[in-house]
């Protein structure tokens, strides 16, 4: 009898061995999923993102200034009292109230404004910033700057429509631009010719029948001055 007790004991001590070599299987939870991705390539200039607004409706590149006294404090084209530490631009064209994104091409910096005064009158330059816009793109210092406006919202169709004139000057002194108005008064009979004094000078404005843009254009070709440059302007 002890004899099988211990052949039993044996054989429960190799079972137990043979056992403890056996390879346990450990269970182990999945990672959690990736989340993250990628980070996309960025632009060279910060400028160069694409505005949460879409792509723009019109986009135009050439030189800008910057406007401040004697404007400052001083009603705009579209009547708003002119900040000149606020965001702002001045264009000749685009319908007043467009926002607009301006990029300075010389370093990347960009801004959104609206358009909410009619200039620069002078050639060669499509844009006027104020003077905080001015400093926010880097343009203060240098004084003009090479640029793109890229317009994303107008409250007026930007490519037809709207009411037009050509303004010539400045003209330095009061009688040059009287006789100018008497002069253009009468070539121009069924347009209205105006002379107004502006905080660069003396202006005179030609308004062609009912703002036609045609017409306004064939006047800034066929004109002939002496002292000033005419421009096409969009009043509205």
């Amino acid at each position: 009898m002890r004899r099988w007790y211990w052949a039993l004991a044996a054989a429960a001590l190799l079972f137990v061995a043979g056992c403890s070599h056996r390879q346990q299987k450990v269970y182990t939870p999945p990672p959690p999923p990736t989340t993250a991705q990628e980070p996309s390539a960025q632009p060279e200039f910060p400028g160069e993102q694409e505005a949460p607004l879409g792509k723009p409706i019109y986009s135009e590149v050439g030189m800008a200034s910057w406007y401040g006294p004697p404007y400052n404090h001083h009603h705009a084209a579209d009547g708003t009292v002119y900040d000149q530490n606020g965001m702002s631009a001045a264009h000749r064209t685009l319908p007043l109230g467009t926002l607009i994104r301006v990029t300075n091409l010389a370093n990347g910096k960009s801004a959104m404004m609206r358009v909410t005064d009619r200039g620069p009158f002078i050639p060669g330059r499509i844009l006027d910033l104020s003077l905080g816009a001015a400093k926010d793109l880097g343009v203060w210092r240098a004084g003009v700057a090479k640029v793109r406006i890229d317009a994303y919202e107008a409250p007026k169709p930007i490519n037809k429509g709207g009411r037009w004139c050509v303004q010539i000057g400045a003209f330095s002194h009061e009688g040059t631009a009287k006789k100018l108005e008497k002069r253009l008064a009468r070539k121009y009979q069924a347009a209205s010719v105006i002379e107004f004094k502006g905080p660069t000078g003396d202006w005179v404005r030609i308004r062609p029948e009912n703002g036609d843009k045609t017409l306004a254009i064939q006047i800034v070709r066929n004109i002939r001055i002496s002292e000033g440059a005419a421009f096409l302007v969009r009043l509205d």
